[in-house]
């Protein structure tokens, strides 16, 4: 069936009174919130004032104090309860207030198997109920019965409710447009969301935050949002095919199927970078949920490395092998220690480390506990059939027990007694109140002694919770000798694709950096990777579904990490091989190692690309292998524009033109890409003086604004803007095959208009498209218009 437009329709005007007696619901409904949070707002200020009224603390005998403790809990139940109902009530109003605007976005007529009439459902991103009549005036897009209105045609349809499948007919499906009360465009639609509203919600300006997609997901979309069986699910597909909005959607929809067994807190999702994660944070509460957890995958090392070493930043990494290029030994010895290859010489390492396990001595104000060997001791004394860290683990229990022991002994020492000396008064008043009570209970006992070794104990105590901390956190196995260990002794046997100057060298390096108190990135995983399975992994158990974007970032050990620290969670991972801008090598999405590694993996391919243009899709997939399969939307567009300056003056003569050309055609989003951080200061500089407002990008922004942005290309990956300027697409910056996937995630940032200028020859990458597919432009003539 085709998408006809509706704007001369009889049902316009009934359609625009259902809108009318929506809207007028939930003003009445927002009033009444308003109304109730007040109340329940004034109730919650009046209890906290009078909280301890009700109360009455008693803590003479055992019995009063479990009275007391009661009449406590009692009191922070009810507050509890009463914001919790207020939280609700905001919860409620802000999706009403973004709902009010545009109550629905779709209906659809199903008849139900066995019955006369079709019941005509409406479609929003939250459900809305008359309460008066007891029936729904919208239905939330995630209910079972919605997935009609995604997935089937016209005729016999069907849908998964929780108790069993529910068939019927579908009679009609219809898509809105509605605009502050007021519908804009309607349509009626076949199998597949109808094209005139997805090029309506297409065509529309960025605005600097991704938004939710539920009016146009289309059946391939809502096959991975919908998807509650997959353990592990991989979703690939080209830039700007929704892959990221997918997932989004998909948290959405697992927190409404499965609300109260399932909250955002229990949710994580991986993202590539602070920018990014401002740049999605909108989508979630459009939808009326909480946002899950964000993190980068380097936020997580440093957390688990805490103050261990200071872990070199992914940018400063990527910065340091864009100057070096991609076949230097940097390079090399990044993508080894990346690899599967070197997390095999972890795993035979560890496997055989036992008998050179490393320790740290334990020491209390320069006095020994125990010297590494005495360490070294109790670890041999250890059950070796048992693994790696149950031993650690009955060490630090034996380590414990002797600080006891110290703890017990020393209270009397003469250097114990001198710290005795300074206690202020009311510590020796109460040590002597214990003293004399013990006294009553054993009249042998020195009363004036015990008080002295009580006072002692309180300072040993004081001066062994540093020690106790550092044993229980088991950083008395001196994890980081033992990885130095494993490059001392690997230094004179170069792996495979190294020479054997380049390999020392390497090695040399990575412990000049430790020795520094500093781990280079493609150090920290491994390190933790080791680290883990000598001490035991930190099971981050409360997280129940994680999310990894850019997962073609990752490497194998990388993912590895994260299914150690997350081995009972489901798994989403998002990732587009093309886009690859990390060090790795490439493949790790077709990779068997990752069906290994996720039983159960489940592989979606989404096949169009809906962000860009027609003429921007069609010059963009020309650049990378099997580009032919990437199906453009069909929305027209400019042509991708080219310009060769002779200079880098010149360049920025072109840029400012062309800033000038987006913003007089009402592009609110546009963006300056450059190869590197060093190349986007000199070009703001440039810029600057030819007096464009801009907004420099780097690895501490945090968000995203309309206007103009300059940063390199790796820091917008996942954002997509109106315009794109890519600067300097020259041969001598992009000709390697990585420096080919830097240019095509760079293009394919733009939305409505791509231009790129070089400086000299450019890139063979673009040369080699069909020149049909781009536009050469005097670079004269631009700067001078």
């Amino acid at each position: 069936m085709e998408q006809q437009p509706m704007a001369q329709h009889p049902e316009w005007s009934a359609e625009q009174a259902y809108v009318d007696r929506v809207v007028a619901a939930m003003r009445d409904k927002l009033a009444e919130l308003q109304g109730t949070m007040q109340g329940v707002r004034g109730e919650i200020v009046e209890f906290r004032r009078h909280f301890w009224d009700d109360v009455t603390i008693n803590l003479s005998t055992l019995d009063d104090l479990v009275e007391t403790h009661f009449a406590i809990r009692q009191q922070a139940e009810v507050l509890g309860e009463r914001e919790r109902r207020y939280q609700q009530a905001v919860k409620t109003q802000r999706t009403l207030e973004r709902q009010v605007s545009s109550p629905f976005f779709a209906r659809i007529d199903f008849r139900y198997e066995g019955e006369r009439e079709a019941e005509p459902i409406y479609i929003g991103i939250a459900s809305f109920r008359d309460e008066r009549e007891h029936t729904f005036l919208v239905h939330d897009w995630r209910a079972p019965i919605s997935s009609v209105y995604y997935d089937a045609l016209p005729g016999p349809a069907s849908f998964r409710a929780p108790a069993g499948t529910v068939r019927g007919e579908l009679l009609l499906k219809r898509q809105f447009v509605i605009r502050g009360g007021v519908i804009q465009a309607m349509f009626d639609a076949g199998l597949t969301i109808g094209d005139e509203l997805l090029m309506y919600a297409l065509s529309r300006r960025s605005d600097a935050q991704m938004h939710n997609i539920v009016a146009t997901i289309q059946r391939q979309q809502n096959v991975v949002i919908r998807d509650d069986e997959s353990p592990a699910l991989l979703v690939t597909g080209a830039a700007g095919s929704g892959k990221t909005s997918a997932a989004l959607q998909r948290a959405a929809y697992l927190l409404y199927k499965h609300r109260g067994d399932l909250d955002a807190r229990q949710m994580l999702f991986f993202s590539p970078n602070p920018l990014f994660m401002s740049y999605i944070s909108n989508v979630l509460p459009e939808l009326g949920e909480d946002n899950i957890e964000q993190a980068t995958f380097y936020d997580y090392l440093c957390a688990r490395l805490g103050d261990e070493f200071v872990v070199e930043d992914p940018f400063d990494q990527m910065e340091r092998l864009l100057e070096a290029g991609e076949d230097s030994r940097m390079a090399r010895a990044v993508r080894y220690k990346a690899s599967k290859a070197f997390a095999d010489e972890i795993d035979r390492y560890v496997a055989g480390l036992a008998p050179k396990m490393r320790f740290h001595p334990i020491l209390v104000e320069g006095r020994v506990i125990a010297t590494a060997t005495d360490v070294k001791s109790m670890f041999d004394a250890t059950d070796p059939r048992l693994r790696l860290p149950l031993r650690v683990d009955l060490v630090k229990e034996e380590l414990l027990h002797r600080l006891r022991e110290f703890e017990r002994d020393e209270a009397l020492a003469d250097w114990v007694q001198k710290e005795v000396d300074g206690l202020p008064d009311e510590a020796y008043r109460r040590a002597e109140r214990m003293a004399a009570k013990r006294k009553r209970e054993r009249p042998d006992l020195d009363e004036q002694e015990e008080a002295r070794r009580l006072l002692g104990r309180e300072v040993l105590r004081r001066m062994l919770r540093p020690v106790r901390r550092f044993v229980e956190s088991l950083r008395f196995v001196d994890t980081a000798a033992m990885y130095r260990a494993w490059f001392e002794a690997a230094a004179n046997h170069p792996p495979a694709g190294f020479e054997a100057g380049d390999w020392d060298q390497m090695c040399r390096q990575t412990l000049r950096e430790m020795d520094e108190g500093t781990l280079w990135y493609e150090d920290a995983t491994p390190y933790l990777y080791m680290k883990e399975q000598i001490l035991g992994r930190a099971v981050s158990a409360p997280i129940r579904h994680v999310l990894v974007d850019e997962v073609q970032d990752y490497s194998l050990l990388q993912l590895r990490l994260i299914r150690s620290l997350f081995p009972y969670s489901r798994i989403t991972m998002l990732g587009d091989p093309h886009q690859l801008v990390s060090p790795h090598r490439p493949g790790i999405l077709e990779d068997d190692e990752l069906a290994r590694l996720f039983p159960g993996l489940t592989r979606v391919q989404f096949g169009q690309s809906y962000r860009s243009t027609r003429q921007i899709v069609l010059f963009t997939r020309g650049m990378v292998q099997g580009g032919e399969a990437i199906e453009p939307f069909d929305r027209d567009g400019t042509l991708p524009k080219l310009a060769v300056a002779s200079s880098e003056a010149e360049q920025a003569d072109v840029i400012a033109r062309w800033l000038g050309e987006f913003a007089a055609r009402g592009h609110q989003t546009k963006a300056v890409l450059t190869k590197t951080q060093a190349e986007a200061d000199g070009l703001v500089r440039l810029l600057e003086e030819r007096g464009v407002k801009l907004r420099r990008l780097d690895k501490r922004a945090v968000s995203l604004e309309p206007g103009v942005v300059v940063a390199p290309v790796y820091l917008a990956k996942g954002v997509e803007f109106d315009g794109v300027i890519l600067a300097n697409a020259s041969r001598a910056q992009y000709h390697t095959n990585f420096e080919r996937q830097l240019l095509y995630t760079a293009c394919t940032r733009a939305m409505h208009e791509l231009r790129m200028v070089s400086v000299g020859e450019p890139s063979p990458w673009i040369l080699a498209q069909p020149q049909d597919t781009y536009e050469r432009v005097d670079p004269a003539e631009v700067s001078s218009r």
